[in-house]
């Protein structure tokens, strides 16, 4: 009979795995009821050399009204509803996982990022936003006078 060494971590795998699971299986469609919970959907934001660009999924939305963008003390804020209708009753419903309901997400924009002239698209379920830059926040090299 041969000896198999000591591993500490040897029962870290199957707790991985059994997490894994669990999240990818059962844990999205707790969050489905409107009422309980807020949604976050996620962001990339990029930069040109004029403006930043942030881009966000909201696949669902119907209409521009369902959608809010503010911008106040350099806080970017997305918010709205999505709003899904069912002609499925309650109890023929096996799985829900799609999201409904309120949504928020607020980012902090860089310091040169302009309030004013802010546009944004809608298209294939993703929204964009372009966002100037300031032309005051450029850099500029300070002389350094030695004696």
């Amino acid at each position: 009979m041969a000896l198999i060494p000591y591993d500490p971590f040897r029962h870290l795998e199957s707790i991985r795995r059994d997490m894994n699971r669990f999240f990818a299986s059962d844990f999205p469609s707790l969050f489905t009821h409107m009422d309980e919970q807020h949604w976050m959907p996620r962001i990339d934001m990029h930069e040109t050399d004029n403006e930043y660009v942030v881009s966000c999924d909201l696949p669902g939305l119907e209409r521009k009204e369902d959608v809010h963008i503010d911008v106040q003390n350099n806080m970017l804020t997305i918010s709205g509803t999505i709003q899904r209708h069912h002609d499925v009753k309650e109890e023929q419903m096996h799985r829900r996982e799609r999201f409904f309901g309120r949504f928020q997400r607020s980012i902090t924009l860089p310091a040169d990022a302009a309030a004013e002239n802010i546009r944004a698209t809608y298209k294939n379920g993703v929204l964009d936003i372009h966002i100037p830059k300031t032309t005051t926040g450029t850099k500029k090299r300070v002389d350094i006078e030695f004696h």
